[in-house]
């Protein structure tokens, strides 16, 4: 038996499998089910991906790449007009600073976007400008016990046997002058 012939029991090859979709500058995985493929997207969790799905009315564990092209056509136009099938409080781009529109950003538009207002933030200074300018925690965490990065801080036994062989070798050497 070839190792391209399919075992028994086990389901064909699916010719029409597309291993690729791509959506909002991202190609998501199209062996995995539509819920799961879709949550890979930056801007879009497990609750949107099935609402998502349920939007564009497919099963959510169907697998995404053996989806018609009707079918991920339609899931690709819910993603990008995401603020139009869902209420206003799930977008998560709500009353943008400079243009006061409430949109949601997918995949790069939101890493772009959340650099910007990190920057606009350092700009201006705010107290959680000035935490990320000096890498320290910025949502009211602890920092008494955590997010130290000075190091480890416990005993390094290692370089305290290499400092002691260094000084024997040193008494060593010394007595030999001697």
């Amino acid at each position: 038996m070839s190792a391209e012939e399919p075992q028994d029991g086990s389901p064909e090859e699916d010719e029409d499998l597309q291993y690729f979709v791509r959506i909002g500058g991202a190609d998501l995985d199209g062996t995995k089910t539509v819920e799961r493929s879709l949550t890979d997207l930056n801007g879009i969790g497990t609750r949107a991906a099935r609402l998502v799905a349920e939007t564009a009315d497919v099963d959510r564990t169907a697998t995404f790449g053996a989806l018609d092209d009707d079918d991920i056509d339609a899931v690709v136009d819910v993603v990008e007009n995401f603020e139009d099938h869902v209420p206003e409080w799930m977008v998560n781009r709500q009353k943008d600073f400079f243009t006061g529109e409430t949109g949601h950003k997918i995949g790069t538009e939101l890493s772009e976007q959340r650099r910007h207002d990190i920057n606009r933030m350092k700009m201006i200074d705010s107290y959680k400008g000035v935490r990320h300018k000096r890498g320290q925690k910025v949502r009211g965490q602890r920092t008494k016990s955590t997010g130290r990065t000075e190091g480890t801080i416990g005993v390094n036994v290692e370089e305290i046997r290499e400092d002691m062989a260094e000084e024997e070798a040193a008494e060593e050497a010394a007595g030999e002058e001697e």
